[in-house]
């Protein structure tokens, strides 16, 4: 946004320099040579004034003219030519005088009555002259003709001037509309920023981050309507938050209290019906199971825990020996396999929960003598967690239902909700979770996470 406001603020006060500023410097250029035309024309004209007496009389130039021409030689540069009829000099600064300009164009134009005047590049002086000739005429006699060529250089340098001053004033414009162009989109943008770093806030986990209602008015509206929209939706997760406490609450009471009367009865009853309440007693249990995997999948999937970036595998060193002396216990090799620092940003309960769920899997699925390992590497431009165990293995049609709610393998215990909320806590991360076979026989859990 920036970007473009600075762009279009610049080209627009280019396009209104270049319509204002170089009219103006063209107009005072063009104002300048008018003027110094018009100086030496005055002076060529009060010349021939002086010299119409000593042509008329043909005696020569008085030397009050020819003093006048050297000083106005040594003041400003510009030559004054004072000729006879026949364009002979008789008044001339740089030369002798009795030379022949006859053949000088504006000589020859003044000495049949015109006024001449141009500019010239005098390759002899090096630079450019202006000159003009005008005649000098008495009782309507043309008697000779006065010329002063005038080196352009310091009217050259004038319109330089005017043009370097045009320029900075144009740079400081440029400037003044950049600084302002960067403010106003700063002033504009800087609520859109917060605005963004809130929403990224909330959809990282953060339901406390909230949007400054500041900026424009279209913009205070948005955030406005974002604050009231993240309220509304941390008043709706803290009620569903109230209703799974309350529910774990009145759902596992009495389930207990039914477990034990089963229990009571147990005592009680004969063989044939021993067996029925065991059974019924079973089923009470998977029951309680089935309760925990819903409420444990409800808060999953309104989980709003902050991410945090961690070194995956240090977490997954840290399962590992949680997990070690029940895979002791069972027999069951044990190891975790990281290399290096892995980073990745995720939140520690969710990620600390997958690995529990994959690795309770891998330990229903792996007999005694078996090994369950859990790899950490850097896989192009993200992470991969594996859970690998060596048991039977799932065929690809059960790899595929394997995520569905309440689907249990062949003789598989628990709810069959296990994987479902795995793959619901990475997805809230921005990872995946997905079944492999494993090289021999088994399964390879993996979840993948994007870089940190």
């Amino acid at each position: 946004m920036t970007a473009r406001l600075l762009a279009t603020m610049l080209a627009l006060t280019s396009v209104l320099l270049g319509v204002l500023v170089v009219p103006l410097g063209i107009e005072s250029a063009r104002s300048q040579r008018r003027d110094l035309r018009a100086k030496v024309e005055r002076d060529a004209t009060a010349v021939a004034s002086l010299s119409e007496d000593a042509l008329e009389a043909g005696t020569g130039a008085p030397p009050s003219l020819t003093a006048l021409a050297r000083t106005y030689l040594g003041e400003t540069g510009g030559r004054i030519v004072v000729v006879d009829r026949t364009g002979t000099s008789i008044v001339d600064p740089s030369t002798s005088i009795g030379r022949d300009f006859s053949t000088r164009p504006e000589i020859a134009r003044a000495l049949e009555g015109d006024v001449a005047s141009g500019t010239r590049r005098s390759e002899t002086l090096g630079e450019s002259l202006l000159y003009v000739a005008v005649p000098v005429a008495s009782g309507g006699v043309v008697r000779g003709a006065s010329r002063i060529t005038y080196p352009t250089a310091t009217a050259d340098e004038r319109v330089r001037n005017t043009w370097l001053a045009l320029a900075a004033i144009s740079g400081l414009a440029l400037a003044v509309a950049a600084a302002l162009a960067v403010w106003l989109a700063r002033w504009a943008s800087r609520p859109l920023v917060r605005l963004e770093a809130a929403a990224a806030g909330v959809a990282g986990g953060d339901l406390t981050a909230r949007a400054p209602v500041e900026g424009p008015h279209e913009v205070q509206a948005v955030a406005s309507s974002f604050n009231a929209m993240v309220d509304r939706v941390d008043a709706l997760l803290a009620a569903q938050a109230s209703f799974t406490a309350d529910a774990s609450h009145q759902l596992r009471t009495p389930l207990t209290a039914l477990r034990l009367r089963l229990e009571n009865l147990a005592a009680r009853a004969d063989v044939e019906g021993a067996q029925d309440i065991e059974a019924a007693s079973a089923e009470v249990e998977r029951l309680a199971e089935l309760v925990d995997g819903l409420l444990e999948l409800s808060r999953t999937e309104g989980a709003t825990s902050p991410a945090e970036t961690l070194d995956a595998g240090n977490l997954a060193g840290e399962r590992t020996t949680a997990w070690t002396p029940l895979a002791d216990e069972r027999e069951i090799a044990l190891h975790v396999d990281a290399a290096g620092t892995v980073a990745i940003r995720v939140g520690r309960a969710r990620l600390e929960q997958i690995l529990d769920n994959l690795l309770s899997n891998a330990f229903e699925a792996t007999s005694a003598g078996g090994s369950v390992s859990i790899r950490v590497r850097r896989a192009g431009r993200g992470v991969e967690i594996r859970v690998r165990d060596d048991g039977p293995g799932l065929s690809d049609e059960e790899k595929l239902r394997a995520f569905d709610r309440f689907w249990r393998g062949r003789e598989s215990p628990g709810s069959g909700l296990g994987l479902a909320i795995a793959r619901r806590l990475a997805e809230t991360d921005g990872g995946t979770l997905a079944l492999e076979d494993a090289p021999g026989r088994g399964i390879d859990a993996v979840v993948r996470y994007p870089a940190a």
